[in-house]
């Protein structure tokens, strides 16, 4: 008797992303598609060494996130009213590129105004994240799609990235 093979779509287990680093006085906030493997494992943003996440906000707030252990990374970003979350809360995927996301089931992104009633701008790491722009901007944020800071966004350099990501603070310093 044949023996029937999953397909990889039905394969993949359903992952559950991270919660919220949020806080009710967050003005901005960095939305990713769906943590990678090493971030799920590690339960911890942007953990895979070669992501440039902690790298392109160390330079945007010039302080050394990069360098420091997580918790701390967190409470320094939160003290820069700058929140951190995924537009997916589970899905299914093989693997961690944005591309193998199965069946996805979005965060309740609607729970935002209440938590973060300073909420201001929504940034949106990388494409993925980034189709979600046009119904933030339809409720009266301020949107900025910035470049992957995923290791698969190669064509781009760090240099190259920084300089829209630069942009997640203008007009809000003052």
């Amino acid at each position: 008797m044949p023996v029937s093979t999953p397909s990889a779509a039905t394969a993949a287990m359903q992952l559950i992303g991270l919660p919220p680093v949020i806080a009710s006085d967050t003005h901005i906030l960095i939305l990713g598609s769906f943590p990678g493997q090493a971030s799920l494992v590690a339960q911890q943003y942007y953990a895979h060494p070669r992501n440039q996440f902690w790298r392109l906000l160390s330079a945007v707030i010039g302080e050394d996130l990069a360098g420091l252990p997580y918790p701390q990374r967190l409470a320094i970003l939160l003290a820069h009213r700058i929140g951190v979350w995924d537009v997916i809360g589970a899905c299914h995927r093989n693997g961690s590129l944005d591309a193998a996301i199965r069946q996805p089931r979005a965060n309740d992104l609607d729970q935002l105004r209440r938590l973060c009633p300073a909420l201001q701008r929504v940034c949106f790491n990388g494409k993925t994240s980034g189709k979600f722009a046009p119904q933030f901007a339809a409720a009266g944020f301020d949107t900025l799609v910035l470049p992957s800071s995923s290791p698969a966004n190669a064509q781009w350099s760090f240099e190259e990235k920084l300089v829209p990501w630069r942009a997640i603070l203008d007009e809000l310093a003052g």
